[in-house]
C-alpha cells in the first residue's frame, strides 16, 4: 500500500534528528502528489521548523492539492515555532496521514480534529507501531515528567563485567563500542556509579565516526556518589566536554568537598537515601524536572542491581562477547541478592538480537506487567 510506503520514507527522515531533537520529539514529512514525491523533511533540532514546514517548503507550489505523511499529528499549537497546521492550510494540502496521535493528553486530537473541521481528508494509524518506537522517549517524557531510562551493560559469556581486579578493557569489540557512542549521542544523560569512576576514571563523552558528526552530542553525566567520594582529579570534572555534570549525592557529606566541586563548575544535587542509598525513583522525578528526557544507565554491577530493584528502567541493551572469564570472583552484571526462584527474574520482552563483530547485542523492553 502506497500509504504504508511512503509513511516509511517520513519515518527514515524523521530518525536523522535522532540526538539532536530533545525535548522534542523525532518528525519526518514527506509530500506526495500524483504519486511522487514532491517535498520533503524532518525536524533537526529544537527550536527549529518542524517537520511539515521543511517538507511543504521543499515541495513550493507542489504542495495545494496534496498528501501530507507525517509520523506525528501535526501541532495545533504556538511554541517556539508557529503551528505547523496553519502552514498545512496555507499551503493547500488536501490530505493528512499521521502515524500517531499526539501522546500529550492535553494536545491529543486537536492537530488532526482541527484540519478535518476544515475541510482536509485525514487519516491516522498507518506504522503505529514503528512510530511510537522511534519516539518512545517522548511518549514516555510527555506522559510522566520522568526520563525514558536504558540500562546498558558489556559482558562475558559467563556474566562478567570485569575481572576481580576491575579491569573491564575491553570486554567487547570495536564495533560494539562505536554503537554505545550512537547510543550517547542519543540520549539526554548518562549515569555511573561512582564507583566507575574511581576504578575506570572515563570521560562520559562521545565520539561517533562514520555518516554522522565525529564529535556527536555530549550527554549530561551523571554520577551517583552517596558520600561524595568523586576523586577530584576524576577526568569528568576537568574541561572537555559543554555537558553538564551532576553528582548525585546523600544530605551528610562533607561542605569544603561539595563547595570546592561547585567552584569548578559541577553540579552537587543532594537527594534522598534508601537503605543507604540513592532512592533511584524519586531520583527519576528530579531529573525529569531538570528536562532531562532520557538516560543511559552503564553502570556498574551495583547501579544496574539498583535500578532494576526500583523498577526505573524501561529498556536494556546488553552486549555479550564471545570470551569465558572463568572463575567466580569476577565482577557480575548485578551485584547484591536475587529472588530465591525463577519465576522471580525480571521478564524481557519484545528482543531484538544484533550483531556487532563477534559480539551479540540483546536489545529488549522490561516486562511490568
Amino acid at each position: 500500500m502506497d500509504d504504508k510506503r511512503f509513511m516509511k520514507m517520513a519515518l527514515d527522515l524523521a530518525a536523522r534528528g535522532r540526538g539532536f531533537t530533545s525535548p522534542n520529539p523525532m518528525v519526518g514529512a514527506v509530500i506526495v502528489k500524483d504519486g511522487n514525491v514532491v517535498g520533503k523533511g524532518y525536524h533537526k533540532a529544537a527550536g527549529k521548523a518542524h517537520a511539515e514546514v521543511n517538507a511543504i517548503d521543499d515541495a513550493g507550489m507542489d504542495a495545494k492539492g496534496a498528501t501530507l505523511y507525517v509520523n506525528l499529528e501535526p501541532c495545533h499549537h504556538t511554541g517556539r515555532t508557529p503551528p505547523c497546521t496553519e502552514k498545512i492550510l496555507s499551503a493547500g494540502i488536501r490530505r493528512v496521514v499521521a502515524a500517531m496521535h499526539d501522546p500529550n493528553p492535553d494536545v491529543r486530537g486537536g492537530g488532526l480534529d482541527y484540519l478535518k473541521s476544515r475541510g482536509l481528508k485525514v487519516a491516522v494509524g498507518i506504522c503505529e507501531d514503528q512510530a511510537k518506537r522511534l519516539n518512545e522517549v517522548f511518549i514516555k517524557y510527555v506522559k510522566t515528567k520522568r526520563p525514558f531510562s536504558i540500562i546498558k551493560c558489556a559482558a562475558t559469556l559467563d556474566g562478567r563485567i570485569a575481572t576481580r581486579t576491575g579491569d573491564s578493557k575491553w570486554v567487547t569489540g570495536e564495533a560494539a563500542r562505536k554503537f554505545v557512542h550512537r547510543l550517547r549521542h542519543a540520549v539526554d544523560a548518562i549515569m555511573v556509579g561512582v564507583n566507575t569512576i574511581i576504578r575506570d576514571d572515563p570521560m562520559l563523552t562521545t565520539r561517533l565516526s562514520g555518516g554522522l558528526q565525529k564529535k556527536g552530542l555530549d550527554p549530561t553525566r551523571i554520577v551517583l556518589d552517596t558520600r561524595l567520594r568523586i576523586p577530584e582529579s576524576a577526568k569528568l570534572l576537568r574541561p572537555g566536554s559543554d555537558s553538564d555534570t551532576l553528582i548525585i549525592c546523600g544530605p551528610s557529606v562533607s561542605a569544603e568537598k561539595k563547595a570546592k566541586l561547585e567552584r569548578e563548575g559541577v553540579k552537587i544535587i543532594e537527594s534522598p537515601v534508601k537503605d543507604g542509598l540513592i532512592d533511584l525513583d524519586r531520583l527519576m522525578d528530579r531529573l525529569g524536572a531538570l528536562g532531562l528526557t532520557s538516560l543511559l544507565i552503564e553502570g556498574g554491577s551495583r547501579v544496574i542491581a539498583s535500578s532494576l530493584s526500583a523498577g526505573i528502567a524501561e529498556k536494556i541493551v546488553f552486549f555479550y562477547a564471545p570470551k569465558i572469564l572463568g572463575g567466580d570472583d569476577g565482577a557480575p552484571v548485578c551485584r547484591g541478592p536475587g529472588p530465591d526462584l525463577m519465576k522471580g527474574c525480571i521478564a524481557v520482552k519484545n528482543i531484538r538480537v544484533r550483531r556487532f563483530g563477534d559480539d551479540v547485542m540483546i536489545e529488549g523492553y522490561i516486562d511490568k506487567t
